[in-house]
């Protein structure tokens, strides 16, 4: 493993790490966090099946 690869994966860590606590703060009942959830692995789904086309 290469630092190209290790550097994203640090900075993307990172990220979860403070975003997560307002995101589960801001999401207490079960389906507004199920609900949010969905949404955001559509959206993660969309965008890498995008770059797998485009980086082909």
């Amino acid at each position: 493993m290469g630092l190209e690869t290790i550097v994203p994966a640090i900075s993307l860590i990172a990220i979860l790490i403070l975003v997560l606590p307002a995101f589960l703060r801001s999401n207490s009942k079960l389906k507004l966090f199920l609900s949010n959830l969905s949404i955001w692995a559509i959206i993660v789904l969309l965008v890498m099946i995008v770059s797998y086309f485009i980086l082909k």
